[in-house]
């Protein structure tokens, strides 16, 4: 695969994982907000899993404290500049991301 065939592969990942995550989202947050922001928290959940062991285990089944997924993300974004935004909000991205990378599996 080229570098541009494997691009545009990971844009419509993108494209289908920011649908599915809407979709999953309540009422009122699926508008608020924009896709640079899902995807940023989509990447933080990412860096989260790589950087605090989780993906280390040995276990089939992994126990995931989806809180402490979602401070992570509220701490990289305020490291970053970016939100602010709402552990409890960004709860549902979590388990809504978590929910899309079960079933694309």
């Amino acid at each position: 695969m080229t570098i541009d065939e494997e691009l545009l592969k990971d844009e419509e990942e993108n494209r289908r994982e920011l649908k599915y995550i809407r979709e999953q989202l309540p009422t009122d947050l699926k508008q608020k907000y924009s896709d640079d922001d899902l995807l940023f928290m989509t990447d933080a959940i990412g860096t989260y899993f790589y950087t605090s062991g989780v993906l280390e285990s040995d276990s089939d089944e992994v126990d995931i404290d989806m809180e402490a997924v979602s401070d992570f993300v509220c701490n990289k974004a305020k490291e970053e500049g970016i939100g602010p935004f709402d552990p409890e909000e960004v709860f549902f991205v979590v388990e809504a991301d978590l929910d899309f990378e079960e079933q694309d599996c």
